[in-house]
């Protein structure tokens, strides 16, 4: 059976605790739609040598070259594809450019515009609960979010902007 709907791919951009990972889950829940979640690969492949965030940097660069060829290939094969890593930089984004552009396929880059306040609570949670692979602490989360770039018009993307509903 021919998949109805043409190859695209999903990218994710927020802060840690945005909501990437729930958005990647509901997106996955449409037909001939793969979702590849970088935080699963990451712990199963390195799970033992990421203490820092240049320890991230490190194991999800090896991941993203063993990736991308995979990633263009389920897209050329008429697959959606979700990818739940981050496009918080420039350079992610232009990793996931590339992609596009072997593929040659449709895209939509997520952005989920939430306020760091929200994110901290929400990582607060999510910490507690222990269900996520990776505590990211209050440090972390500035760290990170100093490296973080909302993605631009001038960049090419087909943006979708999500925010948060904050009954404010």
């Amino acid at each position: 059976m021919m998949n109805a709907t043409p190859a695209m791919l999903h990218l994710v951009c927020g802060k840690a605790a945005s909501g990437k990972s729930t958005l990647t889950r509901e997106l996955g829940d449409a037909p001939a739609t793969v979702v590849i979640v970088e935080d699963e690969w990451l712990a199963a492949l390195y799970a033992d040598e990421l203490s820092s965030i240049a320890d991230y940097g490190r194991c999800t660069a090896k991941l993203q070259e063993a990736m991308a060829p995979h990633i263009v290939s389920l897209l050329q094969s008429g697959l959606c594809v979700v990818l739940d890593f981050q496009a918080n930089t420039i350079a992610r984004r232009e990793w996931m450019r590339d992609i596009i552009q072997s593929a040659n396929v449709s895209h939509k880059l997520h952005y989920l515009d939430v306020p760091d306040e929200v994110c901290l609570a929400r990582l607060h949670t999510r910490n507690a609960s222990g269900e996520h692979p990776f505590a990211v602490t209050d440090e972390q989360f500035a760290q990170l979010a100093r490296h973080f770039v909302a993605p631009s018009p001038e960049e090419g993307f087909d943006i979708v902007i999500h925010r948060p509903h904050l009954g404010l």
